[in-house]
């Protein structure tokens, strides 16, 4: 049975981590591209590390066998159909033990050669999280801008372009305001989080610097670790531009056009608009917001809380930032990138030190 390090796990060409850990821990945190092909229930789990407390560990070790024999044809198959795509499987559970051990040695049984990893989930977290301040590129250039300016947008058709982009609301899963997980789920944990910025920063190490939005530390349920922070509060700031009637319709068209026809939509609305009351102190703009949000005018809310939340706010967030901020127009956003590429032509020489 052969055992490969994180490291040799990232090198291997058309690697397919296959996590042998219960849906329920699959789902809470695993390896990005990884595939789930479970040796138990989460139910199955539950059982069997109550026998284990409650009648010891050989006793586990056997209701673990009964449950698990049936399976194997299946297992073993899964991970076969894999192998045989010209894929390279690599066997991983928590932290490399009997789990992972076990299916590695029956596949080895079967006449298939599949590695495990060592140290399981534990280990490649604990490599990420040693790699993510190293990986940082010694330069940022962060997209500032109001709400709605189409930072996103920029920032995409950036990478289209070619450029290095670390787009940090993608890896958290969450658009970074009190509506961030509006029409997605509900946000990244920290160690997802962790391993998809982990994965943006491989994409990008042979670069001396990158583009990023200037999100806040905090984005949903995730922090930016301080090292990044750090780059990015001493790079170099472009402030985006946008008329109050664009960033309405813009912020309309990506968070309300969609799921317009969906109650829950609705319910979700008033619900994070709740939230926002309780930090505002003039009673009169709630009860316009309010009633905005009860007859579904929408763009009426937006400009609202454009006007009377957000954009206040917008000024002592960049306070966090040094250096001069260098201005663009993103009315249309294609002409914004066109001139942030010659703004990055104009500090080529400082971008390769």
């Amino acid at each position: 049975m052969r055992e490969i390090s994180v490291e040799q796990l990232l090198e291997l060409k058309d690697s397919v981590p296959v996590d042998v850990r219960s849906p329920g821990e699959y789902d809470e945190f695993s390896i990005p591209g990884a595939v789930n092909i479970p040796l138990f229930t989460n139910e199955e789990r539950a059982l069997i590390g109550t026998i284990y407390k409650q009648e010891g560990a050989d006793i586990a070790k056997w209701r673990a066998m009964e449950i698990v024999s049936p399976k194997l044809p299946s297992i073993l198959g899964q991970v076969k159909a894999l192998h045989d795509e010209g894929k390279h499987p690599v066997i991983y559970c928590w932290r490399g033990g009997m789990r992972s051990k076990s299916v590695a040695t029956f596949l080895s049984f079967a006449g298939i050669s599949v590695p495990r990893l060592i140290g399981g989930y534990r280990a490649y977290r604990q490599y990420i999280l040693e790699e993510i301040p190293r990986l940082i590129p010694s330069k940022a250039i962060s997209i500032h801008g109001m709400t709605g300016v189409g930072k996103t947008e920029v920032l995409e058709k950036l990478k289209e372009k070619g450029m290095p982009v670390i787009d940090l609301e993608a890896c958290a899963g969450h658009r970074g305001s009190i509506f961030g997980t509006l029409g997605l789920f509900e946000g990244n944990n920290q160690k997802n989080f962790d391993s998809l910025l982990f994965q943006a920063l491989i994409e990008i190490k042979d670069s001396p610097f990158f583009f990023v939005e200037a999100e806040s530390k905090r984005i949903g349920k995730v922090v930016q670790p301080d090292e990044l922070l750090d780059v990015k509060h001493h790079g170099y700031n472009i402030n985006l531009q946008a008329s109050l009637t664009s960033r309405i319709e813009r912020i309309y068209r990506d968070y309300v056009e969609p799921y317009i026809q969906e109650q829950w939509f609705h319910d979700k609305v008033l619900e994070r608009l709740s939230i926002i009351y309780k930090r505002m102190k003039d009673q009169e703009l709630v009860a316009s917001l309010n009633g905005a949000a009860l007859n579904q005018d929408y763009k009426l809310v937006i400009q609202i809380l454009l006007e009377d939340y957000y954009d206040p706010r917008y000024a002592h967030k960049q306070l966090e930032y040094e250096g001069a901020f260098h201005h663009f127009d993103a009315e249309d956003p294609d002409k914004a990138v066109e001139e942030i590429l010659q703004f990055l032509e104009s500090k080529s020489a400082l971008m390769k030190q």
